[in-house]
């Protein structure tokens, strides 16, 4: 298995939601459970808000607490409102195919369309 990348990116431009939990500027595998437990008492919400847009630096860990966070949501009977996300966090969601489930299903966006044409995105098959 390759090592986890680091991809460091531009804040996304939008405001973030009112009463939305911040998630740090770093989110990496070595400290994707304290962002985790730190987030959770935010699940408790009527409408459980995170502010993504503060994540500049971040490795496939952070998609894992986010599904972590709608997972727990869910169970609740409730959906988690992800907002500020970076093209590229954005990006990363698509490769691993769980863009629409955190950010809903109109959320691809057409830059992710052209982002993964020609490098095989679409045609990959498991081994």
């Amino acid at each position: 298995m390759s090592e986890a990348r680091t991809v460091a990116v531009q804040p996304a431009a939008g405001v973030p939601a009112a009463g939305a939990f911040a998630l740090p500027a770093e989110v990496t595998f070595a400290g994707a459970n304290t962002v985790l437990e730190q987030a959770m008492p935010s699940l408790a919400d009527e409408r459980p808000a995170f502010d993504l847009s503060a994540c500049l630096h971040f490795d496939s860990s952070l998609v894992g607490v986010l599904l972590e966070l709608s997972r727990r949501a869910s169970a609740s009977g409730r959906r988690c409102e992800f907002v500020g996300a970076s093209d590229n966090l954005r990006k990363l969601c698509g490769l691993y195919g769980v863009e629409s489930l955190l950010f809903g299903a109109g959320s691809a966006h057409a830059g992710n369309a052209d982002a993964g044409a020609g490098h095989g995105a679409a045609t990959r098959t498991a081994p």
